[in-house]
């Protein structure tokens, strides 16, 4: 096989370390009073290869053999048993992965940050900038940030726009960056960021920590934006609940 010019760049691309982001959200982002009282920001960091393919195919499969219409895992749709299954998969390769919050306590942000798509933009590139400077994104040549669909193009671009600006003031020369806007189903990495995100979710939510403490030894951060009144999102309100 003779060796083409598109050969020669795939190798050099493989000799860069490529870091990649799953971000995923619980709550919404509605701020009047039927809205959630947080709002819960996830990523996880990591490289290839991802330890969780083979046990979450094979897990996924089980389920279709069981009778189950599995086309992904979403933890909050997903059954008792399988949510457990998930976890336990999760937790059984901690190693690997780092996983940061954002957290929101929604009630406390000020008028001017309310606006849905301006909020997602500023919270995303708030969360992003911290996390694309630490390992294993810091030893990285290429981070590559895969979310889940936002809805809203509008608030899309914002986001993009804002997370470009954090990137472009935290990363070394030469750092290569993009951004992908994926369904959850085409990647297991959406789906585990959508599983630790739940469990600090319900954790604050209801106090039951049971789902958080399998995977806390992997949390890396966990930034809550209002515990000081020195935050520019801060306005003192009073709290739902």
């Amino acid at each position: 096989m003779s060796v083409t010019a598109t050969n020669v760049l795939r190798e050099a691309d493989r000799a860069k370390r490529c870091a990649y982001i799953f971000l995923d959200e619980s709550g919404n982002l509605d701020f009047n009073w039927s809205g959630s009282r947080y709002f819960v920001m996830t990523s996880i960091s990591l490289v290839r290869p991802f330890p969780w393919t083979a046990a979450l195919d094979d897990l996924k499969y089980d389920c279709i053999e069981y009778g189950q219409d599995s086309e992904d895992f979403h933890c909050a749709e997903d059954n008792w048993g399988v949510r457990n299954d998930v976890f336990d998969i999760i937790a059984g390769d901690l190693g690997a992965i780092d996983i940061d919050y954002l957290v929101v306590d929604k009630p406390k942000t000020s008028p001017e940050y309310q606006d849905a798509g301006k909020f997602y933009s500023y919270m995303l590139g708030y969360h992003l900038a911290g996390v694309v400077d630490s390992s294993p994104c810091a030893e990285a040549d290429i981070v590559q940030v895969i979310t889940d669909t936002i809805p809203v193009k509008r608030t899309r671009k914002l986001a993009e726009r804002k997370i470009r600006k954090s990137f472009a003031a935290q990363a070394p020369p030469g750092r290569q960056f993009s951004i992908l806007h994926h369904d959850s189903r085409s990647h297991y990495g959406l789906q585990v960021a959508d599983y630790c995100s739940w469990a600090l979710y319900r954790k604050l939510q209801r106090g039951d920590s049971t789902y958080f403490d399998k995977i806390k030894p992997a949390v890396r951060t966990r930034h809550e934006i209002y515990r000081s009144v020195q935050s520019r999102f801060y306005q003192a309100v009073p709290v739902r609940g």
